[in-house]
């Protein structure tokens, strides 16, 4: 199998696996906003952050480093996951003494009746993580895939017995994030028969050491990069109260459909990186790939900023809480702001392929300094939109910054001009859908007609490819 048809084969089976457990997770956001009032909703961000900020920090990021050494042949896979799981053992053990510490930073103080909970989340969280990279590194995509929907399915039913039927608000969220990671750490661990890759006298200090120096810089990274997402909210519940930080926190979740084109993607494309990073026609390779992965990505965001008030009606519900209704307006530049997200990680596979994650780090760093000091200037000034605008601004930053740095590592061909060009066009729908001028409509119909115009070329080749595929499979069934 070459690796277009690897890339294009694990692609639909993390398409398969991923698409309905990522539509059920944003339809869960439905049930949030029906249950859970605004303020309570940012306490609900603050708790998944405040998790995905503790979790690479005490587990030192080793999850990269699964993926990275497990597909490279050279390790022994065993002592890659044994070596592995001791050091994140230790590390969460150090964690479960530090999150009570957490009640004594402002900020965090009205969590502390979660503390318990907290630590047990964040170590389900890790756990299942880890057992999951390890069956990615072992290119079980196929068990992989069927995990994510079973996790989804049993989040959706714990979800549904501890907030809709209980009324546990928040402390019913937790308690189903984790039952439903234990849950599918129990599946992946005797379904993948990872028992007998763990063995103590596996462990392997010398690994570990290389381990820890490829991931070490990606500690950083991660933090600042979760925080510069939910830094807009912290500055809103500072400067506007905590009910406008969870109407903002609402609004985040409509672009996670744009996130979730690219999760799927990503999650292929990452794997292809790192195999294909020595061969001979690598840039090339990601050439084709990042065009035709660009080009669905703006299409793609123009279509839901296009759609965006129904969207947001189907995936908040204002029936309960009303305040939510008006979090549609401060969705487009956050869309906006996905789609340049999308691409930034893209860009950071480069790193993690070409073992340079300390440029990840450095241009994550810029974005993150823009947005406190956007969000600082912006927010009095336009409100809650002033935080939106901050997110895109950044995250376009950390794009141009890392579309010159990392080529100099992979030295692939990309047409700035249609890059450009289709985020001004984006800018301008964003426009149309903020402000709703008369016809505006029919303005973000031209817009969007431009813009799959600029990039449809770049997907012509992969959409004849699958329809000569589908042509073959037709002429053998008859």
């Amino acid at each position: 199998m070459n690796k277009y048809k690897n890339l294009a084969f694990n692609t639909i089976i993390f398409t398969i696996g991923s698409f309905s457990s990522k539509v059920i997770s944003l339809f869960l956001n439905n049930l949030y906003t029906k249950h859970i009032s605004p303020s309570q909703l940012f306490a609900k961000s603050l708790l998944e952050t405040l998790a995905l900020f503790l979790i690479p920090v005490f587990t030192f990021s080793l999850g990269e480093a699964i993926i990275r050494y497990g597909l490279d042949n050279k390790y022994d896979k065993k002592k890659i996951f044994t070596t592995t799981s001791i050091i994140s053992l230790s590390g969460l053990m150090l964690m479960a003494a530090v999150v009570p510490l957490l009640r004594f930073i402002p900020v965090f103080s009205s969590l502390r009746s979660y503390g318990l909970l907290l630590i047990i989340y964040i170590f389900c969280s890790a756990l299942r993580a880890e057992f999951s990279q390890f069956v990615r590194a072992r290119e079980m995509v196929k068990l992989f895939s069927f995990d994510g929907i079973l996790t989804t399915l049993m989040l959706l039913l714990f979800n549904i017995l501890f907030i809709s039927h209980l009324g546990l608000g928040v402390k019913g969220f937790m308690i189903s994030n984790i039952l439903s990671d234990l849950c599918s750490a129990i599946f992946l661990f005797f379904s993948a028969g990872l028992k007998r890759f763990f063995n103590v006298n596996s462990f392997s200090f010398s690994l570990g050491k290389s381990m820890l120096r490829f991931c070490i810089p990606l500690i950083p990274t991660t933090v600042i990069w979760t925080f510069t997402g939910f830094s807009d909210q912290l500055f809103i519940g500072g400067m506007k109260g905590e009910g406008d930080a969870g109407i903002y926190a609402a609004a985040v979740k409509v672009p996670n459909l744009i996130s979730m084109l690219s999760t799927i993607f990503f999650q292929a494309w990452n794997m292809s990186a790192i195999t294909e990073n020595e061969s001979k026609d690598r840039n090339v390779f990601y050439e084709k790939v990042y065009g035709a992965y660009e080009s669905v990505l703006f299409i793609g965001s123009a279509a839901l900023i296009l759609i965006v008030k129904p969207v947001s009606a189907l995936l908040i519900n204002y029936s309960v809480y009303p305040e939510y209704s008006k979090s549609y307006i401060y969705t487009p530049l956050l869309i906006a702001a996905a789609l340049f997200t999308c691409l930034d990680l893209f860009l950071a596979s480069i790193y993690t392929a070409t073992n340079h994650t300390k440029n990840a780090f450095i241009t994550i760093l810029a974005a993150f300094i823009l947005n406190i000091l956007l969000n600082y200037l912006l927010i009095p000034i336009f409100d809650i939109q002033g935080a939106a605008l901050a997110t895109f601004l950044s995250y376009f930053l950390c794009f141009i910054i890392r579309i010159i740095d990392s080529r100099r590592f992979v030295p692939f061909r990309y047409n700035p001009f249609s890059t450009y060009a289709g985020t001004a066009l984006i800018l301008l729908m964003c426009c149309f859908a903020i402000f709703r001028p008369t016809y505006h409509i029919l303005g973000e119909l031209a817009l969007l007609a431009v813009i799959t115009s600029i990039f449809i070329s770049r997907l012509m080749p992969l959409l004849a490819s699958i329809l000569r595929k589908l042509s073959k499979v037709w002429q053998r069934s008859k």
